[in-house]
């Protein structure tokens, strides 16, 4: 008997075949809507980052001779250690406000943190420390409702009557907070804190971008505080003792 022959099926497309033509176009307009949303999330962050220096930028000064006077420095609030090592932020805004108390430049502080639990006190111990370089405690007013730097900021109208103050944070962060302060209707300026000489500044500074689109987010849809609650009062010392002082 003859054997018959098999007969092997093969594909009908070779392994290399380009994708069908459908195929090939949906990648393209895949490609082209990833790209766009890209480029619109990164001019947002652009926009918003340069927009806020742009309102803010000229009203911060680095050094305390070029601070001009006001009743109450407003001083921000951030954790004293991170990562179980001291925060270099923390340690310099606490230096800044108090050489600004003393050079007789502002009469009070009012210190605006995060106190959300028991265990976490920012103004607390950021009393403590400004009393360590000199501040007098009846000098210093505690907010104990700074959740967030919109918070601090329209507290310090709503709950402690004021609407001149100089701010004292790191730069980035207290451009933001001025351009919240004076959309609210607060003549604000800035003593800019030395930024820490290490790489966690620029990880910071990224932050801040995104934090500079929430803020004109928030104001944009009328975003209030979490707490406002009864009128406070700031205590200052008397103008005579400020020029005693400077």
């Amino acid at each position: 008997m003859s054997e018959q022959p098999q007969i092997i099926e093969q594909s009908t497309a070779p392994p290399d075949a380009p994708p069908p033509r459908w195929r090939r176009a949906r990648g393209r307009w895949l490609a082209l809507i990833i790209g766009s949303v890209a480029l619109v999330a990164a001019s947002i962050l652009l926009g918003s980052d340069l927009l806020v220096s742009a309102r803010a930028g000229k009203l911060v000064v680095d050094k305390i001779e070029g601070v001009d006077p006001m009743p109450v420095a407003l001083l921000l609030g951030t954790a004293r250690t991170h990562q179980g090592r001291p925060n270099q932020f923390y340690r310099a805004r606490i230096e800044a406000a108090a050489a600004l108390f003393h050079s007789g430049k502002v009469r009070g502080i009012l210190v605006s943190g995060d106190n959300a639990t028991i265990y976490y006190n920012e103004p607390i111990v950021m009393q403590k420390d400004l009393m360590s370089l000199g501040v007098p405690a009846e000098f210093i007013t505690l907010d104990y409702a700074g959740f967030r730097t919109l918070d601090s900021v329209v507290r310090a109208k709503e709950v402690f009557g004021l609407d001149r103050l100089v701010i004292v944070s790191q730069r980035f962060h207290a451009e933001r907070a001025i351009f919240l302060a004076r959309h609210f209707g607060i003549q604000a300026s800035g003593l800019a804190a030395p930024d820490p000489d290490s790489q966690g500044v620029m990880k910071v500074r990224a932050r801040e971008v995104l934090a500079r689109v929430v803020a004109i987010f928030d104001i944009v849809i009328g975003r209030q505080p979490k707490f406002l609650g009864a009128p406070e009062t700031v205590r200052l010392r008397n103008p005579t003792e400020n020029q005693a002082s400077a």
